[in-house]
């Protein structure tokens, strides 16, 4: 009676045929539920979270990433009073060789040393200066004005025996020579 009533022999049998699929099924029932909840956990939390060793998206970041690239600071070279004094000047680039004598450099104060170079005179000193000589780049390898340099030069110059004047600013030779002129 049984083989009248059952046509097919594998009707009755499931899916899962061998124990191996019976174990990769168990297996894949358990790990593969706890895989697809710590995504969903990591993709809700994903926007709270920084990005590893990076603050490319903080405020600072981004502020200094828009700043602008270049900054244009033009001095006016007949306001007298903004100039540097020659002993600010000194201080800004001139100290580093001529108070310690580095590279060859004269002293400040040493007479003997500037003894030879005061007998140039003091345009001659100006002009080594201003394009450099030996060791020593254009103006020191600073961004001062000639006059400021020249206004270095003679405080320099002065503290090793020389007695030059003060130079004249460039308003005042400029209008000079243009009143000379007429």
């Amino acid at each position: 009676m049984s083989d009248a009533t059952h046509a097919d022999p594998d009707a009755h049998e499931g899916l899962i045929r061998t124990p191996k699929q019976l174990v990769a099924v168990l297996v894949a029932s358990f790990v593969l539920p706890v895989v697809i909840i710590i995504m969903l956990i990591n993709f809700v939390a994903w926007d709270s979270r920084p990005a590893a060793g990076s603050d490319g998206l903080g405020a600072e970041a981004v502020a200094r990433r828009i700043q602008p690239v270049g900054v244009s600071d033009y001095k006016d070279v007949n306001d007298v009073k903004s100039m540097k004094t020659g002993e600010q000047v000194f201080a800004a680039q001139c100290t580093a060789c001529h108070t310690s004598g580095a590279v060859g450099a004269p002293k400040i104060g040493d007479e003997a040393a500037w003894a030879p170079r005061v007998k140039t005179g003091f345009d001659a000193l100006l002009h080594s200066a201003l394009k450099g000589k030996g060791n020593m780049p254009a103006q020191g390898g600073g961004d001062s004005s000639d006059f400021e340099i020249a206004r270095a030069v003679v405080f320099m110059a002065n503290k090793g025996g020389a007695k030059f004047d003060e130079p004249k600013a460039p308003a005042a030779a400029a209008s000079a020579a243009a009143s000379a002129t007429k």
